[in-house]
């Protein structure tokens, strides 16, 4: 199963002409459109290399969750970022791409926060120490006796579990949202449910997406 990766694309939408506008002068404004979109192969290709840039990078964690679209030949970014360099990083992994124009980045930089990261350690071990969802992570599941140093100075946000994870955790000011793919909707309730069980948490937004259905994610 693939790391989760939210792909919206938005289309700019393109005003009609009124009826007593002339032949020519509609298909002048369709080939001004159409000059700033991408033809479909040109779409399908760029989706793909954002797609795989945004898996490749090596700060994308658990703990964050990055959706993209397209508007126009635009990129537009979106999601949440437990730590500011991965907003920048997500950036620089797409402004390059043959045909980007430009990148509209609005990917959320979650604060910094002893009691979010207390939450984040707690979710995390509730949901991945499920047995029914333990197959949803190829990362070794619980903290250990010692912690790292970057996990006592700064926390799980800092240092975050390495490894594949389905299911990822966003919190934000004690409220969790959770994201990705599982195979059944009965994996994702059992995730909420944990999630809801963890102290600390004041509410759960359960935007786990069922393998083959479609996604319940919301581009606001």
């Amino acid at each position: 199963m693939k790391q989760p990766l939210a792909i919206t694309v938005l289309c700019a939408g393109l005003a009609l002409a009124p009826s007593i506008v002339g032949a020519q002068s509609k298909a002048t404004a369709a080939q001004e459109y159409n000059s700033k979109t991408w033809s479909q192969e040109d779409a399908g290709r760029i989706v793909q290399e954002v797609r795989h840039r945004l898996l490749s990078l090596s700060n994308y964690s658990v703990f964050d969750s990055l959706s993209f679209g397209m508007q126009g030949r635009t990129i537009v970014l979106r999601g949440f970022a437990s730590r500011p360099t991965l907003k920048q990083d997500a950036q620089r992994a797409v402004k390059d791409i043959p045909g980007v124009e430009t990148v509209n980045n609005q990917i959320k930089v979650l604060p910094t926060s002893p009691m979010d990261d207390g939450i984040r350690i707690g979710v995390y071990r509730r949901i991945y120490t499920q047995p029914a969802l333990r197959k949803y992570t190829g990362a070794p599941v619980g903290f250990g006796a010692a912690p790292s140093v970057a996990l006592e100075a700064g926390g799980i946000t800092a240092d975050p579990p390495r490894g594949y994870h389905a299911i990822h955790i966003i919190v934000d000011h004690g409220h969790v949202t959770l994201t990705g793919v599982v195979d059944r909707e009965s994996d994702a309730n059992i995730a909420s449910m944990q999630a809801n069980g963890t102290p600390g948490v004041f509410s759960v937004d359960n935007e786990i997406v069922i393998a083959g259905q479609p996604s319940r994610e919301k581009m606001d």
